[in-house]
């Protein structure tokens, strides 16, 4: 049926704007919260390995459901992971769980974009709508506390470190600090107008000492302490994880340069 989309004890109308994605997206991530956290010995029990390939469905009135996949061929939508249950007994429930929720975060993505490509979004709204899930916390840092790990860390300014990283660079003036280490924006002056549009034109100068290419506003980035030279963090092979431990940051260039006698 046009117009309405199937599960969770009825039909549903069909998202077509963003605003609407994104509210069956938050629905939908909110009965799988549900599933993992609190209705989480129910999800338990009706995981049972001896059963058939069963999915973990989350649907837009916030309520959950673990059940067959559908017969349909192709699909209404995107289908969650297959078969979640022959793994529950094989490893501790808490590596499960979180392997659940990994899978679960990226059918929401895989769901959201469904209706944005059946509707025509274009760049802007994909963007708009990437920017709106992508403030929320995922299932899987809410399944394994490291949501409130990241809330509690101190936030600071753009000075006084030794080593600087940046992300997204989307509220560069606070954000979370590891010790060592900070958010920053690319060496340039910042405006303060507090116009998000206006600060990403400014960014666009900043480029990777390794590939070349600009400075996004979705990728990670680490600036070296010898050559203060910005690179993408998948270019000298750096993580966020890893750049919180690095005191004082020294790209490929300078780590193979040798010191004058």
């Amino acid at each position: 049926m046009e117009g309405i989309i199937g599960g969770g004890g009825g039909g549903h109308p069909v998202p077509r704007t963003v605003d609407e994605v994104f509210s069956d997206y938050k629905g939908r991530r909110a009965g799988l919260i549900k599933a993992l956290t609190t209705d989480v010995e129910k999800f338990y029990q009706l995981c049972h390995p001896d059963k058939e390939n069963l999915c973990l469905y989350g649907y837009p009135n916030e309520t959950w459901e673990v059940n067959l996949p559908v017969e349909e061929v192709p699909p209404e939508l995107p289908e969650p992971a297959l078969g979640i249950n022959f793994a529950r007994d094989g490893m501790q429930e808490k590596d499960w769980l979180a392997l659940v929720a990994v899978h679960s975060d990226s059918w929401l993505l895989a769901v959201a974009f469904y209706f944005g490509a059946r509707f025509g979004f274009g760049k802007n709204e994909r963007k708009r709508l990437f920017q709106m899930i992508n403030d929320l916390p995922t299932i899987f840092e809410l399944a394994t506390g490291n949501a409130k790990q990241l809330k509690d860390q101190p936030t600071a300014h753009n000075n006084g470190s030794n080593s600087k990283y940046k992300s997204s660079g989307k509220s560069r003036q606070s954000e979370p600090q590891a010790k060592g280490v900070k958010m920053s924006a690319p060496p340039k002056e910042e405006d303060d107008s507090g116009e998000e549009e206006e600060d990403d034109d400014d960014e666009q100068g900043a480029t990777c000492g390794a590939c070349g290419d600009n400075y996004g506003t979705d990728e990670f980035w680490i600036c070296c302490d010898m050559c203060e030279k910005w690179f993408h963090g998948k270019c000298v092979k750096i993580t966020p994880a890893k750049a919180e431990h690095i005191k004082q940051y020294k790209c490929p260039g300078c780590s193979m340069k040798r010191p004058r006698v």
